[in-house]
């Protein structure tokens, strides 16, 4: 969220919200973003397609 003077509020953040999301992710080594979703399924298709070299 853009503001003005440079400072931007995230209510997320501020509730630790973002912190126990990537907190989770790095334990579960399941990605919350859809981007990272996004790559880690790819990566696996083109594993089984193509194997591991």
């Amino acid at each position: 969220m853009a503001s003005k003077y440079g400072f931007s509020f995230s209510w997320k953040r501020a509730l630790g919200v973002t912190a126990a999301k990537q907190k989770l992710a790095r334990q579960t080594g399941i990605p919350t973003t859809k981007i990272g979703m996004e790559r880690k399924i790819g990566s696996s298709l083109l594993k089984m397609l193509f194997g591991r070299k």
